[in-house]
């Protein structure tokens, strides 16, 4: 199946945008289906970086741990789920449009299954996610233009 992908305009710089739509800790504010996410050390976010991220999906709380494979601040990132029954592939990038005071941000979602989450893939999270993904990113707009900053 193709990624699920939607695309928002917000008017922050893209250098702000990337600095709190990266931080795991955020999660929780502006994704619906996040109940926890924490960085597993100390070091800054960076490629290698490993995140615990613990998900609403159905009727359950599933955590999963996602890996950063590329980080380019503050156009892009790329991370992966590196364990859990549904592991997701989730990109971002960031378009400076009206010469870098706004951002065009693009989210794009994909999964796969391992033991249950074969069946959740399908039935379960990515539609899910096709709900959610365009109200998570005009909450994260929301707060990103009244002020909030990483």
């Amino acid at each position: 199946m193709s990624a699920i992908k939607e695309t928002i305009d917000i008017s922050r710089s893209p250098a702000e945008v990337f600095s709190y739509v990266t931080d795991p800790t955020h999660l929780p504010d502006w994704q619906e289906n996040a109940v926890a996410a924490r960085p597993l050390s100390d070091e800054p976010i960076a490629v290698g970086s490993k995140l615990s991220v613990t998900r609403h999906i159905g009727r359950r709380d599933m955590t999963m741990t996602m890996q950063v494979i590329d980080m380019d601040p503050p156009r892009s990132w790329h991370m992966h789920g590196i364990d859990g029954p549904v592991r997701g592939d989730v990109h971002g990038t960031i378009e400076p449009i009206d010469n870098g005071t706004r951002s065009r941000l693009t989210l794009a979602g994909d999964f796969e299954g391992h033991g249950i989450g074969k069946a959740l893939v399908p039935l379960v999270v990515r539609p899910q996610v096709r709900k959610e993904l365009p109200r998570n990113e005009q909450t994260l707009k929301g707060i990103l233009e009244a002020g909030a900053t990483a």
